[in-house]
């Protein structure tokens, strides 16, 4: 199968890849599973350069420096030119944390490991990716890696093996046993590592490869083509943010992309056809443009919109996306392609390496430089710096590191007072500490805070060890220590019905439906405060802080950087209702129910006029789109001083 000419079927099909993505990214519903698009090009990608090596190898002609100065005149120029954007908007409008998140990513990327980077931090489908406008890179990274070491491999196969391809083969399945070996239990270091990746590229490999054989009929040609585009077309609109992937749901579009290439390579389709149509060539031509374009339109669009991208407005910025695209490929990808500019190999490789360095050298300026919080100065400084807690919460917090169970706080400790309330729950118990504090030291009644991340205070059967551990001993304290008042504070609606993105990896059961997961809350909720109760103490439920829009928080620096008004933005409070509505009945019944049950609900304090804002008077109420900021937590002081009062006059 040695069909490696101009072939407008796979500039369509970059098209079919490219579309997805963009539309994914800007949250155009029906593609669910437009992160697809990668596979499609990673099947690509391994099919198109495998041909050329291939072909050179056994002419007799490849050379290393000839291959790698194509690969950094293919790459280096546009992406150069988008670090640069990139940077420039995140000095524009980021916080000094976010802009030295950025520095460290063109860091990573200026030497194509910015896929290690991301492996490490959230995952591709978090929130929190959001705010990285070169998250898209990892896969180019992933590319990059695969092409300094495949080169090495095919010549030494190629020349010293008999059986060669059968050893590419191996390498592939070796590569999609990881893939599948590793998905439940690393499933970022599986979408972002080049071992579990590198199957997909290894399929195209092998169709560039496969030993000429006798055309097959024609219909067999037509069928594969078509199913094919089933395959890629079913990943693209049924998959999305909960699919296991790549895992076995890769093989999905990854096949039918590899279906595609070889029928065409077979003879004229219907579906070639179909995908050498001229706008779809078009398009592909853009790909590589329009690929590394559009996140970054995404980001910063998102960045500077009061309330997250509407869908005309997705359009508009689509159509700039597009726009900047082929700016990009007429007059900066051509002019390096064509060789219009640095047109020796050497040259452009010395250019390419001057590029790395340079990138390297500025991406680490930054970083060390704290994202340079010297170009904030007002409000946008002070809304920054609400993004980070300074008033001990971490302290008072375990996670999932730690190795021993001592990060108990004891918040206004007296020494003629036994303390004799306690505050338990997760990262969001941990928020109120600023309140804590100030409650406290007015009414004289010292606090004990302890939290976990990502763990409810609820008596369950919680699958993760770490929590059961922390919540039977924090139980056992309130028995040794006398606890007489405990306030429960959580993300509640978080272990009931996943994040709001569609995540339900924080589910305590993931295979409930709706109904049995309230059921279940219900249940582990229930026997903890009869738990507590029967130890002799009563029981505060606090009610869930309303959890803000995604990106909300994030945008109040930016916002106010370009001079728009910070002061409407905020979730709508319908919204927040009819999210809570099961939790605040539940609390609501246990405290009818028994009078040593008291419900705290912080609402009143934090919507008003329909809105549960973001800012109030000037102050970020919020370290991120769940958590209280400083203030934000301390605003809520008011709501404690009458537990506290309580066991003062006891």
């Amino acid at each position: 199968m040695h069909t490696f000419g101009s072939r407008r079927d796979i500039d369509g099909l970059r098209a079919l890849a490219v579309i997805p993505v963009v539309l994914f990214h800007f949250g155009i519903s029906p593609f669910s599973g437009g992160f697809v698009g990668v596979d499609v090009f990673f099947v690509i990608s391994g099919f198109l350069i495998t041909g050329i090596l291939y072909r050179e190898i056994n002419a007799g002609r490849f050379s290393f420096v000839d291959f790698w100065a194509r690969r950094a005149r293919r790459i280096l120029p546009a992406l150069s030119v988008v670090l640069l954007a990139t940077l420039a908007l995140g000095w524009l409008l980021f916080t000094d944390k976010d802009f030295s998140e950025l520095g460290r990513t063109v860091r990573y990327q200026s030497l194509f490991i910015s896929n290690i980077l991301f492996m490490r931090e959230d995952g591709y489908f978090q929130p929190a990716s959001e705010l990285k406008p070169l998250l898209h890179t990892w896969s180019l990274a992933v590319e990059e890696q695969y092409y300094v070491f495949f080169p090495l491999l095919m010549v030494l196969l190629v020349r010293h093996v008999r059986h060669w391809r059968w050893m590419l083969l191996a390498l592939l399945f070796v590569s999609f046993g990881l893939n599948i070996l590793c998905i439940e239990r690393k499933p970022d270091f599986v979408f972002f590592s080049l071992p579990s990746r590198a199957w997909e590229l290894l399929c195209g490999a092998m169709l560039a490869v496969l030993p000429v054989s006798r055309a097959p009929k024609p219909w067999v040609r037509q069928a594969t083509a078509i199913a094919g585009l089933i395959a890629v077309l079913f990943a693209v609109f049924t998959f999305d943010r909960t699919t296991a992937f790549p895992g076995w749901a890769a093989v999905v579009p990854v096949l039918g992309a590899a279906a595609l290439i070889w029928s065409g390579a077979q003879g004229t389709t219907w579906v070639g056809r179909l995908l050498s149509v001229r706008t779809l060539v078009w398009t592909g031509l853009l790909s590589y443009s329009l690929y590394l374009w559009h996140w970054p339109v995404y980001v910063y669009a998102n960045a500077i919109s009061s309330d997250g991208i509407q869908p005309l407005e997705a359009a508009g910025w689509i159509l700039l996306s597009l726009g900047i695209a082929w700016l990009s490929w007429r007059f900066v990808e051509l002019p390096f392609r064509e060789k219009q500019l640095l047109g020796g190999s050497k040259s452009v490789l010395v250019a390419g390496l001057i590029a790395i360095g340079a990138f390297a050298l500025l991406g680490s300026l930054v970083r060390s430089a704290d994202g340079f919080p010297q170009r904030m100065t007002g409000k946008e400084l002070a809304f920054a710096k609400a993004r980070t807690w300074r008033a001990g919460q971490l302290d008072c917090m375990y996670v999932s590191s730690d190795k021993t169970l001592d990060r108990a706080c004891l918040i206004g400790e007296k020494p003629d007072v036994i303390p004799r309330l306690m505050v338990w729950g997760d990262s969001h118990s941990a928020a109120l500490m600023p309140a804590l504090k100030i409650a406290s030291g007015e009414v004289g009644q010292p606090v004990w805070l302890y939290s976990m991340s990502g763990c409810p205070p609820i008596l369950s059967d919680d699958p993760r060890q770490r929590c059961r551990d922390f919540n039977d001993r924090t139980m056992q304290q309130v028995r040794r220590l006398g606890i007489k008042d405990v306030l429960l504070a959580s993300n509640w609606t978080l272990y009931v019905y996943g994040r709001e993105d569609g995540d339900k990896k924080v589910l305590l059961n993931q295979h409930d439906d709706q109904a049995q997961a309230e059921a279940r809350m219900e249940r582990a909720l229930r026997a903890r405060v009869v738990q507590i109760r029967e130890a002799g103490a009563q029981v505060w439920l606090f009610k869930e802080v309303p959890q803000q829009q995604k990106g909300s928080v994030s945008r109040l620096t930016s916002l106010e950087r370009i001079g728009r008004s910070t002061s409407g933005l905020g979730r709508p409070a319908a919204d927040y209702l009819a999210r809570e509505s099961f939790l605040n009945k539940l609390f609501d019944s246990m405290s009818e129910a028994d009078s040593g049950v008291h419900v705290i609900d912080p609402y009143p304090m934090m919507c008003e006029g329909g809105i549960c804002h973001v800012e109030i008077d000037g102050q970020s109420q919020y370290k991120d789109d769940g958590h209280l900021s400083d203030a934000g937590g301390a605003r809520l002081s008011p709501l404690f001083i009458p537990m506290l009062r309580s066991r003062a006059e006891n």
